[in-house]
């Protein structure tokens, strides 16, 4: 899936400086020290630029920004028209 290789290329880009680093699908950005609350609004700024989608004040929250899989979760919904907050 083309979103997943995008999130997954911005993270290592951004915020691994290049090293993947064994960045796996399910890895927790936030368990991982990865990326931090300024890093979620770079994300979010990413993302609403790539997908010409917006993102509301209530759905940050780590169900949808936590790993690969649930970024791209979240996108799909969103680009769907689909309701993805929790």
């Amino acid at each position: 899936m083309q979103v997943k290789s995008d999130i997954r290329n911005y993270i290592v880009e951004y915020f691994l400086y290049g090293q993947d680093n064994g960045l796996g699908e399910d890895t927790s950005f936030l368990e991982k020290g990865l990326i931090d609350s300024t890093g979620i609004l770079e994300l979010v700024s990413f993302i609403e630029e790539k997908y010409g989608i917006s993102v509301e004040d209530e759905e940050l929250i780590p169900d949808n920004f936590d790993s690969i899989n649930k970024l791209s979760a979240f996108i799909a919904k969103k680009m769907s028209g689909g309701d993805s907050s929790l």
